[in-house]
């Protein structure tokens, strides 16, 4: 059954991905953007309404919220696919406001804009909330400590915000590498990259995850309950999701601390 979807980073690659699946499903989309133009060409297509919200700006969350409940749509599901993987280099050299201000944006900020709009939701039964986890959730990432701390601080998130509100759905999502202006960061920042330099080259030579992956994913987790899915962290490379990924729910049920922050025995 089709809905509405707030998308939190419309004009991101992944956003814009999902943007045009939503709508081709029959969805109503409110995406946000930055950058003047940058939704331009979802402008005018049934369904689709764009929202101005730039995270450095908190008195803009505020004014998108104003909009969104102008513009009368009570969400089913929230989507925040913002993020920035600078500043990018050893955290002894980089600028401490700037590495807070990415940590603030990439994992506390969207939770804050999904605080402002749970009161616009669908009241009719459980909503969901889906987030994006990015490289250094489960292992060292060097020289990407800002990235890699919001990214692990919102994966908890999630599952607080599952334990806490009975009618949200929280999951987050690591969608592996995908070709996108994510990596133009890393790029930029040459050798304080380190390997990751040229991992991320190696990376541009394969097609990476598809979005149609993604969105597949998105919503088998989406299909499922809140005992299933709620504070997951859910892999779209590496997890039994396709198929119906009716294994994969059957041990999500009997265990609920798999694929959740925890200390392993």
């Amino acid at each position: 059954m089709a809905g509405t979807v707030f998308m939190l980073g419309g004009s991101a690659d992944i956003g814009r991905a999902l943007i045009e699946r939503y709508l081709a499903a029959g969805w109503n989309v409110a995406a946000t953007y930055r950058a003047p133009g940058s939704l331009a060409d979802f402008e005018g297509r049934p369904g689709f309404r764009s929202l101005l919200l730039d995270l450095d700006k908190r008195e803009s969350i505020e004014a998108a919220a104003t909009e969104m409940e102008k513009l009368g749509w009570r969400w089913n599901l929230f989507i925040a696919a913002t993020g920035t993987l600078a500043p990018i280099g050893p955290f002894l050299e980089i600028d401490g406001e700037e590495w807070l201000q990415a940590i603030m944006n990439n994992g506390f900020l969207p939770c804050l804009v999904l605080k402002r709009l749970y009161p616009l939701r669908n009241p009719d039964g459980i909503v969901t909330a889906a987030f994006f986890a990015g490289g250094g959730v489960n292992n060292p990432f060097r020289n990407y400590s800002a990235y890699s701390a919001s990214k692990l601080a919102l994966l908890k998130m999630c599952e607080l915000l599952d334990d806490e509100i009975s009618d949200l759905k929280c999951f987050i999502l690591g969608p592996g590498y995908t070709a996108s202006k994510l990596h133009e960061a890393t790029y930029a920042a040459g050798a304080k990259a380190g390997a990751n330099l040229q991992k991320t080259r190696d990376f541009t030579a394969t097609p990476g995850t598809s979005m149609d992956d993604i969105y597949a994913c998105l919503e088998w987790c989406r299909s499922q309950d809140r005992e299933v899915i709620g504070g997951r962290n859910i892999s779209v490379v590496h997890d039994a999701w396709r198929h119906g990924g009716h294994e994969l729910a059957a041990a999500l049920r009997r265990n609920p601390n798999l694929f959740k922050l925890r200390r392993s025995s």
